[in-house]
């Protein structure tokens, strides 16, 4: 049995953009796989083993429970291609002392954001990258961040608080008195 083109589209619009039959397999359909922006900084922090995820159609890397770094290279806003720090803006003043072509991304709006890039338009770019991997496997403090859904607020450990006393403070429920 063939399938045509129009029966293995997905719902979504870019279907026969992210799907393709495999030749000879009778129409099973497989995800193309995207290439890997920067790749050979997932090679040097090799021995962390780092995970990926996508974001923003660029590629997440995590070193445990943090993210360190998002590695970008899009057709649009080619200024902010190259490698996200993530870091705050505390680090930054140090941070610029090792890595001077760093900067704010241009695409997260104006004013200073805890994200930085190191541009791949750069002409010291692998340098700044491969000293980028070197402190990520040093675990330098500057660079990394857990994310917010991960970490646990103060408010969300107060609500928390409230809930129990709530619980184990009411009041026992009346009596019911019986009705002849």
């Amino acid at each position: 049995m063939h399938c045509t083109h129009s029966a293995m589209k997905k719902s979504s619009k870019h279907a026969s953009r992210d799907f393709f039959p495999i030749p000879g397999s009778d129409g099973i359909i497989t995800k193309k796989k995207k290439d890997v922006p920067h790749e050979f900084v997932l090679e040097a922090i090799s021995s962390l083993s780092p995970w990926t995820r996508p974001m923003f159609g660029c590629l997440a890397v995590y070193v445990e429970n943090k993210i360190v770094l998002i590695l970008r290279d899009k057709p649009d806003n080619l200024p902010d291609n190259g490698i996200w720090l993530a870091t705050t803006s505390e680090h930054h003043e140090s941070l610029r002392r090792d890595f001077p072509s760093m900067r704010s991304i241009q695409v997260l709006g104006s004013g200073v954001t805890g994200w930085q890039v190191l541009p791949q338009e750069n002409k010291n770019f692998e340098a700044e990258a491969q000293l980028a991997c070197e402190l990520v496997l040093a675990r330098d403090p500057r660079i990394g961040k857990i994310p917010k859904s991960k970490r646990i607020t103060k408010t969300k450990k107060h609500r928390k608080d409230k809930r129990f006393k709530r619980v184990t403070e009411s009041k026992p429920a009346p009596k019911k008195t019986p009705r002849n």
